[in-house]
Formats: C-alpha cells, structure tokens, sequence
C-alpha cells in the first residue's frame, strides 16, 4: 500500500474552497507536507498561519509555504483557490522560506493564471508526455514565483517576522514539527529554546493568537485525524505514535475537539462532528 505522504509528494493541483461538510480539521488544524505546496487565491479571503505567523490573504494572492513548514489556514465563504504539490525531485528550485505575494498588476495576474491553467491541462491527461510536460510547466511556475520576489522584495517584508517573538515561536514550530509524535510537552520545547512556559506563550498569542499548547495538540490532532481516515492502525497505536500515554487519554483528547471519539470519526470517514 502507498502511504499517504507519499501520494502527497506526486505533483498535483487541487482546488479549494470553504466546505463545512468536510470538517475544519482539513484546512485549520496545523500540519506540514514533507515537500513543498504554493497556494493560489483567486477569490475570496481567509487567513493563513505558517511557521506560528498569521496573516490574512485575499484575492490573486501567491502563497508558498516549504516542506516541513507548519501551517494551518482559514477559508472565507466566497474563496476558491488552487494547492499545489510540488515533488521533492522540484524541489530545490523553490524559495527555502515562506513567501506571501500580493499580485497587484492585472497583466502578472493573467500570467499566473495562464501558467497554472497549462499546469491543470497537463495533468488532466493521463500520457507520459503529459506527465513531463507538467513538470516543465511546473519550472515555469517556479521562474515567476523567483522573479516576482525579486521586483518585489520590498512589498513583501512583514515586519513582525523580524520580531524575538515571531523568532521564538518559529523555532517553537521547527521543533514541534521535529518531536510533536513524542511525549514532549511545552515545558519541554521551553527549556530547549532557552525562555521560559509563559514567555513561549506569550509569544504565540502575539503571532498566531493561539498558545504554545494549542500550537502543539492541533499538530497531533491533525496527524491523528489523518491516521483514522487514511490507515487502518488500531486506534490504541495511533495513541501511542502520538506520544499519548493511553488510548483512553488520546480518546478524551481527540473526541473534545472532534466532536466525536476517534472509532466514530473513522467509521464518518473523516467527518468531526457538526
């Protein structure tokens, strides 16, 4: 069987676009991809969270978030946009940081969607000249990602990413994305970044608006809610590979924000509870 990362590092283009039906854990709850994803607003407004910063987006905005990053985003009523998966062979032709571009000119509007619109030709065929022909479109999508960094590096600095505080939690979220399957707890990252409980949460409110330990149990609940859709692991493993010290806990956890216990979770095929 293929695991589920693995089929998340095939080069692919979804759509998105707010869904109540399927249950905000897919979108809000923080997670990250072992190679990378650029996300397209075409319409609509939200808000993203990557690496413990949160910014609002809004139409004909370019968001690139690299692999391993944490991240989380909302979704106004009116979004729709596309998420692209890009493969690990691709790579190294992307930005090693999270980029945030507002594409403010029609003309560099019409581009981008003319790349991603050959990108989803491509893929749409199933031939092996098509599959080649995507992954160069690809490259091209890389090329204008580059270059509109480049003219416009200095519309896209934020000036918090420059701040001790957005500086602890993103080191905060390195960490979490490293051990958040172990039984580590927030005073534990603390002491590894060198502040104290309070401060570490005190600087994920002014980031993110979320503390420390929320950061960390929606990484875990979004792994486990991945585990029960997608594999058949017994839930008291799925317990354990998350670092719970019982099946019973773990229940008590996921249930309290799920809305449902983790065995009625699976049987809705993913569904948290309206």
């Amino acid at each position: 069987m293929i695991a589920t990362e693995d089929l998340n590092q095939v080069l692919s283009l979804a759509p998105i676009a707010m869904n109540p039906k399927a249950g905000k854990w897919r979108t809000e709850a923080m997670r990250s991809h072992s190679t990378p994803r650029l996300l397209f607003v075409a319409k609509g407004q939200g808000r993203i969270t990557i690496a413990g910063l949160t910014r609002g987006f809004g139409p004909n905005n370019v968001i690139f978030i690299p692999a391993k990053t944490m991240y989380g985003y909302t979704l106004g009523p009116t979004v729709f946009g596309q998420m692209l998966t890009i493969p690990a062979a691709m790579a190294p032709e992307w930005p090693d940081e999270p980029a945030h571009l507002r594409l403010r000119d029609v003309a560099v509007q019409k581009d981008f969607a003319s790349l991603l619109d050959g990108l989803e030709s491509e893929l749409s065929t199933n031939t092996d000249a098509s599959r080649r022909a995507a992954h160069y479109q690809l490259g091209l999508v890389s090329v204008f990602l580059e270059r509109q960094l480049d003219a416009h590096s200095d519309l896209q600095q934020d000036d918090r990413l420059h701040t001790s505080a957005a500086r602890v939690v993103a080191a905060y979220t390195d960490l979490v994305e490293r051990d958040f399957r172990s039984k580590i707890g927030v005073a534990d990252y603390a002491a590894a970044l060198g502040v104290t409980p309070t401060h570490l949460t005190r600087c994920c409110n002014v980031t993110c608006g979320r503390s420390a330990l929320e950061l960390l149990t929606d990484r875990k609940h979004f792994e486990a809610c991945s585990l029960l859709r997608d594999t058949k692991q017994p839930v008291n493993q799925i317990a354990s590979s998350l670092g719970f010290s019982s099946a019973a806990y773990f229940s008590r956890a996921f249930q309290s924000k799920a809305g449902r216990s983790p065995s009625q979770f699976r049987k809705f095929g993913g569904q948290s509870k309206p």
